[in-house]
């Protein structure tokens, strides 16, 4: 449990994050029509017209003739940039766990970026509220981004709960047993978790990879973003991820000492409330 605060710099480089991230999932099939060989013709073209519609650089020229510009490639080579030095800066703040691993500074750091969506967010519905029933001229794409980015959100926000041990769990046999029958109630729990994201990965990754994001599947809406194509690889990007941070949770805890859980906060919680709040 660690008790610092963390600079402008830890709110800055999550805010660029989704920046140049959003940036590579809109223009993704620019990176996909370049790199990627269709064995369609009639697929690489009906993927490429909707790009050609969604471009936001249009006039800008591909990188040696292909899709790819500068402003993607830039984004590209900026993405892992910012996720290191993130990850590299990120601090616990109070009543957080810290971690040790490269996984854990990650998850930390994915934490800062959800926040961050979950702003973005707010700014969005309020903007809408605002055009919808003061000027009366609402945006096509507001309900749909926000739905985009909440997805997202969800997603980020299940690898930091388990990276702070914050996921729901019942205690109840728990705390009466003796720690080496804890170990292996942890040691079962992560072999469950493990194997429902291996076979949830193995049984779907055609239908995710071939069928949504290699064709660009769209939501079908006015603004028509492409959420299943986009979402449904995170989906499984993230259940694996969560499973690698529960392999590392029962490694990190394996000799920890065992605390009893309550419904009353202990007098450290209280403490830790307090600081977060500014009184000492």
């Amino acid at each position: 449990m660690q008790g610092t605060r963390g600079g402008i710099a830890e709110w800055l480089l999550p805010l660029a994050f989704v920046g140049t991230m959003s940036w590579l999932v809109w223009h993704l099939p620019a990176f996909m029509l370049d790199w990627i060989p269709y064995t369609s013709d009639s697929l690489r073209g009906q993927v490429e017209t909707i790009y050609m519609r969604a471009d936001i650089t249009p006039n800008l020229g591909g990188i040696f003739g292909g899709h790819i510009d500068f402003v993607d490639m830039l984004a590209l080579i900026l993405t892992p940039i910012i996720a290191f030095f993130g990850a590299k800066t990120v601090n616990a703040a109070v009543m957080e766990f810290e971690g040790a691993s490269a996984i854990d500074r990650i998850a930390m750091f994915l934490g800062r970026v959800t926040m961050m969506m979950i702003a973005i967010m707010t700014v969005v519905m309020l903007y809408e509220v605002f055009l919808r029933y003061v000027i009366e001229k609402p945006t096509e794409w507001a309900n749909e981004m926000t739905l985009w980015f909440a997805s997202f959100v969800f997603l980020t926000s299940g690898f930091y709960a388990m990276q702070q041990r914050s996921h729901i769990r019942i205690f109840l046999l728990y705390d009466v047993v003796p720690r080496w029958l804890q170990r292996v109630f942890d040691t079962i729990s992560t072999i469950l978790i493990v194997m429902f994201a291996f076979f949830l990965v193995y049984g779907s990754y055609k239908q995710v990879f071939v069928n949504k994001l290699y064709k660009w599947e769209l939501y079908g809406s006015a603004f028509n973003p492409p959420i299943p194509a986009t979402l449904q690889p995170m989906v499984l990007i993230m259940i694996s991820l969560v499973a690698m941070q529960a392999v590392l949770n029962l490694i990190q805890d394996w000799n920890a000492v065992p605390s009893k859980h309550t419904d009353e906060p202990d007098q450290e919680e209280i403490d830790a409330l307090k600081r977060a709040v500014g009184q000492d």
